[in-house]
């Protein structure tokens, strides 16, 4: 995992950038194939067995622990699904996606030391309506 005060490259940069686009393409196969309206718990299943086909390296259901007063605590969170040790999915069916489904996500990169989530909601019409990129304390360690 990525921590939050190593510095990125443009290199790794560009590698965030070529890993989300490959991301949303499957959402986007997935999201085409089965439409909206399923539980999230199919969009999960089946976007595995997407990634699995494209060569992707994921993670499903990751534990997070809660760092409070420097004890690492079990209070039951987990990350839906963590792509190539990078890259932090929330997936959704919702109606619509509310500021405290972002605030969610931006919890859990701070939490997990992850510096790029996106917040996936597969209930819309067309897919890219749906994928929000939420980004942890990113441009603030870019080196040149």
């Amino acid at each position: 995992m990525d921590k939050q005060n190593k510095q990125l490259t443009v290199e790794e940069i560009e590698q965030y950038n070529r890993l989300t686009e490959r991301i949303i393409g499957c959402c986007i196969e997935v999201h085409r194939f089965l439409g909206p309206g399923l539980l999230e718990s199919s969009y999960e299943e089946c976007l595995s067995r997407e990634f699995n086909l494209q060569g992707l390296k994921f993670e499903r259901q990751t534990p997070l622990s809660i760092n409070y007063k420097g004890t690492d605590l079990d209070c039951g969170y987990r990350m839906d699904i963590i792509v190539d040790h990078k890259i932090v999915l929330e997936l959704k069916s919702i109606e619509a996606v509310l500021p405290v489904h972002k605030a969610q996500l931006v919890t859990y990169l701070k939490h997990s030391g992850y510096h790029l989530g996106l917040l996936v909601n597969f209930n819309v019409d067309l897919m890219k309506n749906g994928i929000f990129r939420i980004v942890n304390n990113f441009d603030k360690h870019v080196s040149h």
